[in-house]
């Protein structure tokens, strides 16, 4: 699906394409981040 006559594979992906690649990227940082922050409640409960 060559839109734009590009060969940047990112360049050709349909917008739901774009919205899932961003929604995933955000929803591993938040589970990132969610994972950081329940360890951080466990060492501050020790306490």
């Amino acid at each position: 699906s060559l839109v734009k006559g590009s060969f940047n594979h990112k360049d050709n992906l349909t917008d739901e394409e774009k919205e899932l690649m961003s929604l995933r990227k955000e929803v591993k940082q938040l589970k990132m981040e969610n994972d950081i922050l329940k360890q951080a409640a466990l060492i501050i409960g020790r306490k």
